[in-house]
């Protein structure tokens, strides 16, 4: 069956960086497009970041925008975000989630699996 783990979460102070991983298995994980999203408490899941099938085309949400960066390994089958410049108001848990196409979309209609999440906290 389909399984989505991610790790790297941690506490870190604004203005620090955290790399998160997604792992993925039981299907074919280089035919699909890939994509982060994160919910803090009280609010609805947002979207991140996307990466299509190959890995060259990312896609952000306008308040992540030049401070984290979206990549794929799928020789690894393995899909990363490095957040770096991290505010207080990133802090949130990080979902990875499997899309439904080769190609990425920001809404969580277009995905079909998700991972359990992994805690973000930065401290100001």
């Amino acid at each position: 069956q389909v399984q989505l783990v991610e790790s790297g979460g941690g506490v870190v102070q604004a203005g620090g960086s955290l790399r998160l991983s997604c792992a993925a298995s039981g299907y074919s994980f280089s035919s699909l497009a890939m994509g982060w999203f994160r919910q803090a408490p009280g609010k609805v899941r947002e979207f991140v970041a996307a990466i299509n099938w190959g890995g060259n085309l990312p896609a952000y949400a306008d308040s992540v925008k030049g401070r984290f960066t979206i990549s794929r390994d799928n020789g690894k089958n393995t899909m990363y975000l490095q957040m770096n410049s991290l505010k207080p108001e990133d802090t949130a848990v990080y979902y990875c989630g499997r899309q439904r196409s080769a190609y990425s979309s920001p809404s969580t209609a277009d995905f079909s699996s998700w991972g359990q999440g992994t805690q973000v906290t930065v401290s100001s």
